[in-house]
């Protein structure tokens, strides 16, 4: 599924050059839940903007099936992140206009779906994460846990590959976002390819293998 070989990642910074990634090697097979554990500064956001094609690597391979992702160019990139992968952001990135059902059709609208066919598998997704009596709530009328599950609804309905979360529970209180990890174990065991960044060794156990990411290096 996601195959990263010998992956470096430089910023420069004045007259500095900053190694954030060193010879980072990964493998991530269909149906795997994985956490990437690492303090902040350790350089697994910038590992996770890599696998979700936002940003590219200054040297090494990346592979999402039989798609090289280090040869695709921007364009091409832009079609992956669409097609393959599905995100889930600590801070939700909902839309305060749109209710829950508008939130969560809004990316299949986009791709060219009809709005019938859209609202029909927008609605599946959103009686999955349990949240069917506050389809017509906007987000200021949910609670923090309630719209990160929308959040994970609209990252769905487009059935992507992969699944990436970023600190999926980092606002959440702990009981809530035990919550949203349990969601996360059900998604995986429907067969759902998951990996998830996190500073915090209690939600990395949600995972079903975790690498840690210490200076740029990343060790099983």
């Amino acid at each position: 599924m996601i195959t990263l070989k010998d992956i470096n990642k430089f910023y420069v910074m004045g007259e500095n050059k900053l190694h954030v990634l060193k010879d980072v090697n990964l493998n991530v097979e269909d149906g795997e839940f994985v956490t990437i554990l690492g303090a902040s500064g350790s350089g697994k956001s910038t590992l996770m903007n890599i696998i979700g094609c936002m940003d590219t690597m200054d040297s090494g391979t990346y592979s999402i099936g039989d798609k090289e992702v280090h040869l695709c160019s921007d364009n091409e990139l832009a079609r992956i992140r669409n097609e393959k992968i599905g995100f889930i952001f600590q801070k939700y990135h909902l839309i305060p206009q749109y209710n829950v059902l508008q939130n969560v059709l809004m990316p299949l609208l986009i791709r060219g779906m009809t709005r019938k066919e859209a609202i029909d598998v927008a609605e599946e997704n959103i009686k999955m994460v349990g949240l069917w009596d506050r389809i017509h709530h906007k987000p200021n009328e949910l609670s923090g846990g309630q719209q990160q599950r929308v959040a994970i609804a609209r990252a769905l309905v487009t059935k992507p590959e992969i699944l990436l979360a970023d600190e999926p529970t980092g606002a959440l209180d702990s009981k809530t976002g035990k919550e949203i990890l349990e969601l996360f174990r059900e998604l995986n065991e429907a067969g759902n390819t998951i990996v998830q960044i996190s500073h915090d060794i209690n939600v990395a156990r949600a995972g079903k293998r975790i690498v840690y990411l210490e200076d740029g290096i990343l060790r099983e």
